[in-house]
């Protein structure tokens, strides 16, 4: 195995070629290059640079990806039987794929002659100082991106009009679409450097604006799309010393009414099918989180990132059927496999285990639903809703014994019995207790509102005098 020089060819003009690349590329035997579309080329050979390209890949291959493995595979094979040169645009370790290849694979053989890279040229070309926080982003790559408008981007490889067209439809969900942004194309090229600031909307409305010379520079500030690090930032604000002295005076303790009233108003959104209230109390339920964390941070026990981080290794690891090699037949071997999962993670060795793991916080008649699920899961159940119904009328007739003998302690506990087989027999029937109740809630008010909206005709407001003629109403409101 030989020594691979990788070569820095600079960003174009040969002003920009450093001297000792200019020894390395010329009257030292054959060079091979990733691509000879590069200005300095030209000057290279007149200096006596003698080259083979490897432009016929961009052919034969699909992708960038699998030009740029070939490419590597094909350096180390040459370098099999003597010393290879090869040199790449700009400077070697900025956006080129192949060296990283290399150096990932046979770094101990590898020489670097530095290069300017694009980046020193378009900075030049911008008069701009990268210090202050540049994010350098590959257009061809940007939808895997997390864009932070707050910062200065530059957006390198921007080819041609069809990978302007997507970069444009892209930024457009982060600024808005008059955002002025700069083309730079030939960057340090003396007569082919071309800066031309148009609206983000015209992005790509000139095809002679792009080459494999072209990037897009778009300035920080001006988003219209945000992100979950702003809201975390405005949180600290808010508990700050100089910040909201409510939201300085909240514990996780006083704000758990918040998040659960939140939760109830996403549900509502969803089943009014309102999805502009759904964005508005999404929001709510994620600032409930951000503000949990937010106070968790203060006092060193976690952070947002620690709950993103959390759910993300739950997600894969109870999802063994897409992150790993497991099988499942259908959803219902899926929600078996995350039960087995659940119960490992929570430690729960026996059914009982699984029930009491069933949080108490939740609303009565869905813990009960779930509690008795887990017991009809190993045949402790009734063999049908029919069976169940009879049990509730033994619960009914405790409770009348109950009331009768003014016992307050055993009517607590009949009346949950009563409860609980009610919620039995809507399980086994295959309804949710919880929304029936609330389906049930919602047709009392619809009825009182009748009864309300007559008495008003009638001149009268509901009142313990009017009895008798509110159940009249009633009876008649159930036609309606």
């Amino acid at each position: 195995m030989y020594p691979i020089k990788i070569v820095g060819m600079g960003p174009g003009g040969i002003d920009y070629l450093t001297l000792a690349a200019m020894s390395a590329l010329t009257g030292q035997g054959k060079v091979y290059l990733r691509t000879d579309r590069h200005p300095v080329v030209a000057d290279l050979v007149q200096n006596g640079m003698v080259y083979t390209s490897f432009d016929d890949y961009y052919d034969q291959f699909e992708t960038f990806e699998e030009v740029y493995r070939a490419i590597a595979d094909e350096i180390k094979r040459l370098s099999e039987t003597g010393p290879i040169t090869y040199a790449v645009p700009g400077n070697p370790f900025v956006a080129e794929k192949t060296v990283s290849y290399l150096m990932e694979e046979v770094a101990e053989r590898i020489e670097i002659v530095h290069g300017a890279s694009f980046i020193d040229a378009i900075v030049t070309a911008l008069h701009y100082d990268p210090v202050g926080g540049l994010v350098i982003a590959d257009a061809l790559n940007v939808e895997n991106e997390r864009i932070d408008t707050t910062k200065d981007h530059l957006f390198i490889q921007v080819y041609d009009q069809t990978t302007a067209s997507m970069l444009k439809l892209e930024l457009m969900n982060y600024w808005p679409d008059e955002k002025v942004v700069t083309i730079i194309k030939g960057a340090g090229i003396p007569n082919v450097e071309m800066i031309k600031k148009v609206p983000l909307y015209e992005l790509d409305h000139q095809a002679e604006d792009f080459n494999h010379l072209t990037s897009l520079f778009v300035s920080g500030g001006d988003g219209v799309k945000h992100e979950l690090f702003e809201l975390e930032a405005i949180m600290r604000q808010l508990r700050a010393e100089d910040g909201c002295p409510w939201d300085r005076e909240q514990t996780h303790e006083s704000l758990t009414p918040y998040l659960i009233e939140e939760a109830y108003e996403v549900k509502e959104a969803i089943d009014e099918q309102d999805d502009e209230a759904l964005v508005d109390e999404l929001g709510d339920v994620l600032l409930q989180i951000v503000f949990h964390a937010t106070i968790a941070s203060e006092d060193g026990y976690f952070e947002m990132s620690d709950i993103i981080k959390a759910v993300c290794e739950k997600m894969i690891r109870r999802h063994p059927h897409v992150f790993s090699d497991v099988t499942v037949r259908d959803s219902d071997e899926v929600l078996t496999n995350w039960q087995a999962i659940k119960n490992i993670e929570k430690d729960s060795k026996s059914v009982t285990d699984s029930m009491l793991a069933v949080s108490k916080s939740l609303p009565g008649h869905i813990r009960s639903q779930k509690v008795q699920k887990k017991a009809a899961e190993v045949g402790f159940d009734w063999k049908s809703a029919s069976d169940a119904v009879s049990k509730i009328e033994e619960e009914l007739n405790e409770v009348k014994e109950a009331l009768s003998n003014n016992d307050e302690a055993a009517l607590h506990e009949e009346m949950g019995d009563l409860l609980l087989i009610i919620g039995n027999v809507a399980r086994l029937s295959g309804i949710d207790a919880e929304q029936a109740l609330v389906d049930a809630t919602e047709k009392f008010i619809r009825r009182f509102s009748f009864i309300e909206a007559e008495l008003e005709k009638e001149g009268l407001s509901p009142s313990p005098q009017l009895l008798e003629r509110m159940e009249a109403l009633w009876t008649l409101s159930k036609k309606w």
